[in-house]
C-alpha cells in the first residue's frame, strides 16, 4: 500500500468514507494519517437536512457531487457536533443563511434513501435570515415555491418536502 497526498492506493478496492477513513475490504478501513488496518463496523452515518423557509417557499440546492439533483440543504454530523450545531453550519456553508426557529420536524432512515451508504437523517424546520449565497457542496441555491417544487429530486427529498406540505396546511 502506497499514501500519496491523502490518496490511498493499494490492490484492492478502495472507496472514500464521509469519516476520512478509506475501506479496503468489506471488514476493514484504512486510518487516512498512518495506514493502518482498523476494523470496520456498518453503522449508518448522522446527517442532518434542513428545510428552510425563505421568501414564501423553501431553499432547495442543487448538488455538485453525486448524487446530482436539486436537494434540501444537509450534510453529515462531526464528530462531538450536536446535530442542532449541523444544521447551523451546513446551512452557513451551503447557503450562507442564518437560521431562527429551528424546530425537529422528522428523521429518515430507511437503508436505501442514500444510494452511496446507509443514512440517518434528522430533519429540522427554520426561518432563513440573509441573502442566499451557494457556497460548500451546493453548486447553486435557490428558493422554490412549494407548488413548484422540482418534480425529480435527491435522495428521499421530494417525500420529505411533500410530507412538510400536509402538514404545514
Amino acid at each position: 500500500m502506497k499514501i500519496s497526498q491523502g490518496i490511498f492506493y493499494d490492490s484492492g478496492n478502495i472507496h472514500l468514507l464521509p469519516s476520512g477513513l478509506m475501506s479496503v475490504s468489506p471488514t476493514h478501513l484504512l486510518c487516512p494519517k498512518c495506514g493502518t488496518k482498523v476494523e470496520k463496523y456498518l453503522n449508518p452515518f448522522p446527517t442532518v437536512d434542513v428545510i428552510i423557509r425563505y421568501e414564501s417557499g423553501v431553499v432547495l440546492i442543487k448538488r455538485k457531487n453525486p448524487p446530482y439533483g436539486w436537494a434540501i440543504p444537509g450534510g453529515f454530523v462531526n464528530y462531538n457536533e450536536s446535530t442542532e450545531t449541523t444544521a447551523v453550519r451546513e446551512m452557513r456553508e451551503e447557503t450562507g443563511l442564518e437560521l431562527k426557529n429551528l424546530e425537529l420536524f422528522t428523521v429518515r432512515s430507511n437503508p436505501a434513501r442514500d444510494p452511496r451508504f446507509h443514512t440517518i437523517t434528522v430533519i429540522y424546520t427554520a426561518d432563513g435570515i440573509g441573502e442566499i449565497v451557494a457556497g460548500d457542496d451546493a453548486a447553486e441555491a435557490h428558493v422554490f415555491h412549494f407548488d413548484k417544487l422540482p418534480e425529480k429530486m435527491a435522495f428521499d427529498h421530494r417525500d420529505i418536502l411533500d410530507e412538510y406540505c400536509n402538514v404545514k396546511v
